[in-house]
């Protein structure tokens, strides 16, 4: 009776918190807007992009302001020839191709960036389509548990007319009626699975994780014509985790090269005025400066770390292509095998099932049939319809990790996809 009690009041408690019908791509769009991963990414990206003009820019310029005495005794300007007062101006110019490596290093470390931030927006529309998906499949649940819990309130009551009229003994009853409870047990459960989902699922929204959510609409499913090759090319063209390597690896060549370009000097431009009073003229220089390139041994370290580095940034490459591949294979596979089996389960193992509880429920009745027989058979109908809405959501989660792998546009409110 207590279980009983718990599950009642668990429905009506679920009932007063849902909010209508929750949709799935106004969710979407708000984890898009909101989503606190997503944000750090595009501040990561911004912060990258302004680093491209720092780059490319010269050094400041250097000031100088002195003073030139003869002697120690005296304040000697204007008395001596040489005391003078003295005023330069300096511009360190990197060798030429210096900065364009520079230039280059930065542009692409911020399109890696860039496409790391396209990533993380896949993923996120990605991540809050299985949590919707998974909220979906628990409400279900709980719907095939509601209505198995009436087909076994029906076992209880022939159980208890058997049991009345001396055709069955008391176990009947008892067996019935612990089916029943069990399923009462899992209802609630799964009510506490639909408060982590829904927690879960604010958070990847930007939400407080106790915002309510109403019960999300009954999906239609996803139209899934490509085929396993198409998508592995799509994939390797347009998956931005491989782009942002791609771009790391050119990153990586412009930083061998820089390193390369270190053996070459640098040069110094100055311009001083050398002020004097009469009878002595001011004066002027013009200078160069080079640094020379003497620790030949340490440059070539920092050309062989380059090329080492360039080295893993091509093998990170390689390795992006054959996860994205693989995670690309894997997916297809689930998408294919949950077809299968919801076929299977819909049109095969299901409508049997109910044929073969409704004949045993009906034997059960004149005594042609044993309790258990009608138990089992009710509990396969609960094990495959749940595992059809099982194989229905794993298709839709699996779609919704190959459009993240493909970098396939996320569509707007209101789009279409195809």
């Amino acid at each position: 009776m207590a279980v009983m009690v718990i599950g009642l009041f668990l429905r009506a408690l679920t009932a007063f918190a849902a909010e209508g019908t929750l949709e799935l791509q106004p969710l979407i769009n708000e984890a898009l807007k909101n989503n606190r991963d997503l944000m750090a990414a595009e501040s990561q990206w911004n912060a990258a992009s302004h680093r491209i003009g720092q780059a490319t820019s010269l050094p400041d310029p250097m000031v100088m302001v002195g003073y030139q005495n003869e002697g120690w005794k005296n304040y000697t300007f204007g008395e001596m020839e040489g005391a003078q007062w003295m005023y330069s101006i300096s511009q360190m110019f990197p060798f030429p191709g210096k900065r364009g490596l520079k230039g280059e290093m930065a542009a692409q470390e911020a399109g890696s960036s860039g496409e790391m931030y396209r990533a993380q927006r896949l993923k996120t529309a990605a991540t809050v389509k299985e949590l919707y998906y998974d909220l979906f499949l628990v409400h279900k649940d709980i719907d095939l548990v509601r209505d198995k819990t009436t087909l076994f309130s029906r076992i209880e009551d022939a159980a208890l007319a058997r049991y009345s009229s001396g055709m069955a003994p008391q176990q009947e009853v008892l067996m019935a009626q612990t089916e029943k409870y069990m399923l009462l047990e899992r209802e609630i459960m799964l009510q506490q699975k639909v408060q982590s989902l829904e927690a879960m699922l604010n958070a990847a929204v930007g939400r407080d994780v106790n915002a309510p959510l109403g019960r999300p609409a009954e999906p239609v499913p996803t139209s899934f014509a490509r085929d396993r090759e198409e998508l592995q090319a799509a994939a390797l063209a347009q998956s931005p985790e491989i782009r942002s390597r791609e771009k790391m690896l050119t990153a990586a060549d412009a930083r061998a090269g820089m390193a390369k370009k270190e053996y070459y000097p640098d040069v110094t431009l100055a311009a001083s005025v050398f002020k004097r009073t009469a009878p002595f003229e001011d004066m002027w220089s013009l200078t160069a400066t080079f640094n020379i390139p003497l620790y030949f041994g340490t440059k070539q370290k920092a050309v062989a770390e380059a090329r080492s580095l360039t080295l893993g940034a091509r093998q990170e490459l390689e390795a992006g292509k054959l996860m994205v591949s693989s995670s690309v294979r894997d997916n297809y596979s689930m998408v294919k095998t949950a077809e299968k089996l919801m076929e299977l389960y819909k049109n095969g193992m299901i409508p049997k099932t109910y044929q073969d509880v409704e004949s045993a429920m009906a034997g059960y009745r004149t005594g042609k049939v044993e309790a258990i027989t009608v138990i089992s058979r009710l509990k396969a109908l609960i094990d495959y319809e749940t595992l059809y809405w099982a194989q229905f959501v794993e298709r839709e989660k699996a779609i919704a990790r190959l459009d993240a792998l493909t970098g396939t546009a996320i569509p707007e409110a209101g789009e279409k996809k195809e």
